[in-house]
């Protein structure tokens, strides 16, 4: 024979599971009704201007949708089917995976050293925090009209200072390579950033320990420095990956809307913008932007995971 632990709720008898559930609900009232109105107005406009339109986009992707919308009808899965065999698509995101793999790491390596400077230079530290951070303020349209001005081959600043007569805009071998290094200059100041703030937060007294133990400079960034950025380095790794597989702006611009020399610059999103607007086959650019959001999905999903295996492996 079983018994049921009760309580006392308002003079009547009731299970302690369902006073635990009415005073769990109360309290979610609770926090709703002083704290749930003020959030309410961008869960209104998230709604609005995120959730409703990937959810259209979904059901576009399933459609033969142009762009004026006339004659749509439910096609399934063929558009999918034809973004897989199309060689354009694996090319363009070759494009993107190539970006990414050259901009990330030096963006890293570039970040982690610009931080390291500003944070041991004694003098005008100000100086150097605003230089390294100023170009992440600029828009992309002047980054792209800058870097290509920067890259002309013949009155060019590059080709100026390195003594060469490259034409990087219009050389296939050398037209990635140049958004790259556009990408670098333009975007490693808010990783520079986040390395900053880290590096202030390590214990002076590790350095201090170490340096009476006869540790050089090169030891103490290695042994202390390094392992205490592992957390912010994989945040930084996961930004950059996450923005890359994206780029668009600076690609574009520097190449005047064009896709580069022999297209060797059309990067994944351009592709989709051209099949959108250029093509007009709005349900065909939309399976193309959900196999990116995909992409993108698994990894962040795989950074998640990776987290939360070395704070399980930590404790």
């Amino acid at each position: 024979m079983s018994t049921t632990t009760t309580t006392v709720a308002h003079g009547v008898l009731r299970p302690r599971a369902t006073a635990a559930a009415d005073s769990a609900r109360v309290r979610w009232g609770n926090r709703f009704q002083h704290g749930g109105w003020f959030v309410a107005p961008f869960f209104a406009l998230y709604g609005l201007f995120v959730v409703l339109p990937v959810v259209r986009g979904l059901y576009l992707s399933f459609t033969d949708a142009n762009i004026s919308g006339d004659h749509t009808s439910f096609v399934g899965l063929d558009n999918y089917r034809e973004a897989l065999k199309d060689d354009l698509v694996w090319d363009s995101l070759s494009h993107s995976v190539q970006f990414t793999l050259y901009v990330v790491p030096a963006i890293v390596v570039t970040a982690l050293l610009m931080a390291l400077v500003a944070h041991h230079t004694v003098h005008f530290k100000w100086l150097w925090r605003l230089c390294f951070f100023a170009p992440f303020l600029l828009p992309s349209a002047v980054i792209g009209n800058l870097w290509w001005w920067l890259f002309q081959p013949t009155n060019g600043m590059v080709n100026h200072v390195l003594g060469l007569d490259t034409p990087w805009l219009t050389q296939k071998s050398t037209a990635l390579l140049a958004v790259v290094v556009a990408t670098l200059w333009w975007t490693v100041g808010f990783s520079f950033l986040l390395y900053l703030a880290a590096l202030q937060n390590i214990p002076q007294h590790l350095y201090e320990a170490a340096e009476l133990d006869g540790a050089n400079a090169f030891q103490r960034l290695r042994h202390i420095t390094v392992p205490n950025l592992r957390n912010i380095t994989g945040l930084v790794i996961a930004l950059q990956i996450l923005a890359s597989l994206q780029v668009f702006d600076q690609a574009v611009v520097m190449y005047q809307f064009g896709p580069g020399p022999e297209e060797s610059t059309r990067t994944f999103v351009q592709y989709t913008l051209e099949q959108g607007f250029t093509s007009y086959r709005v349900g065909y650019a939309s399976a193309i932007s959900f196999i990116l959001f995909l992409i993108i999905a698994v990894v962040a999903l795989g950074r998640m995971w990776l987290l939360r295996s070395r704070e399980e492996g930590a404790r």
